[in-house]
């Protein structure tokens, strides 16, 4: 079956690249077209049976599953645009969070599945979130699934949690590099150790951690209490953390919530607006 992409910024491109390296589908299986043009010949360059479409029409005409990867307010329009090129046969994959499944049901009359990607499925890890249409059929929600199990966990949710399974799939890995680049620099800052030596440690150090989850040696409790020594030095580390940290993590997925619900209302009037 041949699959689509329309839009081939940096999570389409991921997608494309993890989805080749993960054997899930053949090079020429692949029909991506983008805004500008180069962005997708760039990717053909790299991989030469991918077929590179000038249109979004073309992609729409010879694939079956189309992946969606525009920012959310251009894609109301867009598929407005593409609806009377859908059909039965086809099913729509967006991998934005702001427009919901109920909304991307009224604007296309195809299968409809949601699923919300990672920069970790680029080594082929971390938890893809997959929302499903009520009348997408079943064969459409296997393929899709295998495809994502493929680079990663396929995880299901409801709409409810859409945002906060967001921030800790999708949105985290980025949260967390800034903490560990902080940890770095203070680390560089009070000592005479380099930046190079400081990053090789770290870096390690955060393999190392997630190989300890990964085999579940541990768990994130007992991994701390098998480090931490009463009255030692990784005690007195974690009391500062303790004191410190308060509410950092509660601010910051307040802040991600107040502007999802922006984009979101938005969204919701773009789509207004096109209906109107």
């Amino acid at each position: 079956m041949n699959i689509g992409f329309i839009g081939t910024g940096n999570m389409g491109t991921i997608l494309i690249e993890s989805f080749i390296n993960g054997s899930a589908v053949k090079q020429e299986q692949l029909f991506i077209t983008n805004r500008t043009l180069e962005k997708a010949y760039s990717i053909q360059k790299r991989y030469p049976n991918i077929h590179v479409m000038q249109t979004n029409e073309d992609v729409v005409k010879h694939a079956t599953i189309i992946f969606i990867c525009t920012k959310p307010l251009h894609m109301p329009a867009l598929l407005q645009k593409l609806r009377p090129h859908f059909s039965d046969d086809h099913c729509i994959v967006s991998i934005t969070s702001p427009i919901s499944i109920q909304q991307l049901e009224s604007l296309v009359p195809c299968h409809v599945i949601r699923v919300i990607p990672s920069i970790t499925h680029r080594a082929l890890a971390g938890c893809s979130l997959i929302t499903v249409s009520e009348r997408c059929m079943d064969v459409y929600r296997t393929m899709i699934e295998q495809l994502f199990r493929s680079i990663s966990r396929p995880i299901y949710i409801d709409e409810p949690i859409t945002r906060i399974a967001s921030d800790l799939t999708s949105c985290g890995p980025a949260f967390f590099s800034y903490l560990i680049q902080k940890f770095i620099d203070a680390a560089v800052q009070q000592t005479s150790i380099t930046k190079e030596q400081a990053t090789t440690l770290t870096t390690h150090m955060i393999i190392g951690l997630g190989a300890l989850l990964e085999q579940q040696l541990y768990t994130l409790p007992t991994l701390q209490e098998k480090v931490c020594v009463k009255g030692g030095i990784t005690g007195a580390g974690i009391e500062v953390l303790e004191k410190e940290v308060g509410d950092l993590f509660v601010h910051l997925f307040q802040k991600t919530h107040e502007k999802f619900y922006e984009e979101t209302e938005k969204v919701r009037q773009h789509i207004d607006n096109i209906r109107d």
